[in-house]
């Protein structure tokens, strides 16, 4: 518990911090793992992971940000008396915003070599690659030399020169992971207490945006590092993930931190060997000086449901009545009876 405390209080401590943010990012930070670091590629307990996140922000504006993300990796060659083995993993995303639907869509292919480092830890580095295009309806845009001293006239001439275009750049990320767990095992359940600790870097060669003829703008690099645990309270059906992640990109940076309290409602099983439990949980999160994040989730089985809505408490809540974005996803990770076996044979 001692551990739990200290974490808590470092989460409150370096929550003080202003912040801006530039790049997607997600408020339920724990469902995604490949976009805060290729190390986590193949890197959890299961064989085949498929996440799905979708998050409209900003709705106050009439023209919200929204983006849709797609993530799935599993572990090649994992087997129990395995030390090593590999992660292979895909990221998808695409993100919209403003009234010329300026759009970025991303593909990444990741790749990840996982080393269990003792009985109770392991350590990854991983690598990313891929395209990244970007386009826009430009012919929405409207211009200052428009207004008509009433309105924004479409047809008035714009008085400007620039030739905007589409562009498609390479993209490239790097990353390391590193956990230590331990399980303990009961009759009906395990009690399991892990800590993973992981960094990303993203635009490693910071490509140039391209938006039109003899643009020099570079998307600048983004790194991260994040804390996520899980503590199963011993002979309860209480569970608690306190969970940090920082980002840095350019002049921006960004915290986010916080826990969900999850309740067991049903226990596995070890006569039938499956994986039947299921489990509802309440979290609450932190995005430095910019909202407040309430969460739900529940996992039953394979799959897991989650939501979270950000209530805007910076200076744009004058404009947002409070109101950030919700987001909302769901996970499947073929865990194989996991809650006996595969926790065992990854460890």
């Amino acid at each position: 518990m001692k551990k739990v405390i200290y974490i808590l209080g470092f989460f409150i401590i370096v929550c003080t911090a202003k912040v801006n943010a530039q790049d997607i990012h997600f408020s339920n930070i724990n469902e995604a793992p490949l976009f805060n670091s290729p190390g986590n590629t193949g890197f959890f307990n299961g064989y085949f992971r498929a996440i799905v996140n979708y998050r409209s922000q900003w709705a106050a504006m009439n023209k919200p940000f929204q983006t849709v993300a797609i993530s799935v990796d599993g572990g090649l060659f994992k087997t129990r008396k395995r030390k090593a083995f590999l992660g292979l993993g895909l990221t998808i995303f695409n993100d919209k915003a403003g009234s010329a639907d300026l759009q970025k869509t991303n593909a990444l292919l990741n790749v990840s070599s996982i080393i269990k480092t003792g009985k109770r830890s392991a350590f990854s580095v991983g690598l990313a690659g891929g395209v990244s295009a970007n386009n826009a309806n430009y012919s929405k845009l409207t211009y200052s030399s428009q207004f008509d001293g009433n309105t924004i006239d479409n047809t008035l001439p714009t008085g400007e020169t620039v030739v905007y275009r589409q562009f498609t750049t390479t993209d490239f990320a790097v990353g390391a992971a590193y956990e230590y767990s331990k399980v303990k095992t009961d009759q009906d359940h395990d009690d399991v207490t892990a800590i993973k600790m992981s960094l990303g870097a993203f635009h490693l060669f910071t490509p140039i945006q391209d938006f039109g003829p003899g643009s020099s703008y570079r998307m600048p690099r983004r790194y991260t590092a994040s804390i996520i645990t899980h503590f199963d309270f011993e002979d309860t059906r209480f569970t608690i993930t306190p969970t940090f992640l920082y980002h840095n990109q350019g002049k921006a940076w960004q915290i986010v931190a916080g826990s969900y309290v999850k309740f067991r409602v049903n226990t596995g099983t070890k006569v039938t060997g499956q994986k039947t439990e299921n489990g509802i949980g309440l979290g609450l999160f932190y995005r430095s000086n910019d909202a407040f994040i309430p969460g739900l989730i529940y996992e039953t089985g394979d799959w897991a449901f989650f939501g979270t809505y950000d209530i805007n408490v910076s200076g744009y809540r004058y404009a947002t009545k409070y109101s950030g974005g919700f987001e909302v996803g769901f996970r499947f990770n073929n865990l194989a009876s996991s809650l006996f076996e595969s926790r065992s044979e990854f460890k």
